[in-house]
Order: structure tokens, then sequence, then C-alpha cells
């Protein structure tokens, strides 16, 4: 059975991420173009794995 890879370990922490989720809705007008849009998703993505990431290592 071929080994399964486990997700990495997100590189920024929550708070850098929701940085960034900030900034894009500050730069955006508070109306996300599609490609905006499309960023903000994989910015999503990106800080659920880093929440997750941080209670991890906290328990």
């Amino acid at each position: 059975m071929p080994p399964t890879s486990s997700p990495a370990t997100p590189v920024r922490s929550p708070a850098a991420v929701n940085e960034d989720i900030r900034a894009l809705w500050e730069r955006s007008g508070r109306r996300l173009s599609p490609e905006e849009a499309a960023e903000y998703e994989r910015l999503l993505v990106e800080w659920a794995a880093a929440v997750r990431a941080d209670a991890v290592e906290a328990a």
C-alpha cells in the first residue's frame, strides 16, 4: 500500500492570513471581482488549515 501523505503544515500563522484577508477586502472596496473571490477562497482554506495546525500544536 502506498504511503499516505499528510497535509503540509501551514507556514503562516492564522493572524498573518487573517491580515491578508482583511487587506483584500479593503483593497476591493468590499466588492470582490472573480479573481479576488478566488484569492479570498484560497486564503480561507489557508486560514482554516493554520487554525487547525495551531489547535493540534496546543493539544
